[in-house]
């Protein structure tokens, strides 16, 4: 993708108000099965690339080999819908439903770094991924795939997950309880 493109993307992801092509779907609310909160993530800026950021609403819900995440505006418009399946990956926009290999592959166009997506509905529940070894750093602090995940404010409905080598990422999660 290029980098108009991912910016493009990142746009959609960030705020645009515009419903899915197939309508104004909003948030689910107390679904049983989910995960919801708020997302903030910061890509730093690289020699070629400028900083990237986004804050949205989210909802989640399946583990690494199959779910769903939307992310949507403050008023629950879901702006951006990634639903996965063993061997399958796809986002949906406004601009349409576009298919990628997995997850990271989804990740790597539309955010333009690798973001490992199969490890982050595990992450949200405050614990590693089963699917690759993890070393813990202290005390709820642990290093999966090269992120530090720092679920010391878990309890309180606090994750920060964060990668150090270029280009440094951080993502935040603010749970919400239920």
């Amino acid at each position: 993708m290029t980098r108009a493109g991912r910016r493009a993307a990142l746009a959609a992801l960030t705020g645009l108000a515009l419903a899915l092509a197939s309508g104004c779907a909003t948030r689910p609310t107390a679904e049983p099965g989910w995960i919801s909160g708020k997302l903030a993530l910061r890509v730093d800026a690289t020699a070629s690339e400028a900083a990237q950021s986004l804050s949205t609403d989210f909802d989640l819900r399946g583990d690494a080999q199959a779910g769903e995440l939307r992310l949507s505006t403050p008023l629950g418009t879901v702006i951006a819908l990634a639903r996965w399946a063993p061997g399958r990956a796809s986002l949906q926009t406004s601009d349409g439903e576009k298919p990628f290999a997995d997850l990271d592959a989804l990740a790597q166009e539309t955010l333009g770094v690798a973001v490992p997506l199969r490890a982050l509905p595990d992450w949200l529940h405050g614990q590693p991924w089963s699917g690759a070894p993890s070393t813990p750093e202290g005390r709820g602090v642990f290093e999966q795939l090269g992120w530090r995940i720092d679920v010391a404010r878990y309890g309180e409905g606090w994750l920060e997950v964060s990668r150090a080598a270029a280009p440094a990422v951080r993502l935040r999660a603010r749970l919400e309880k239920s």
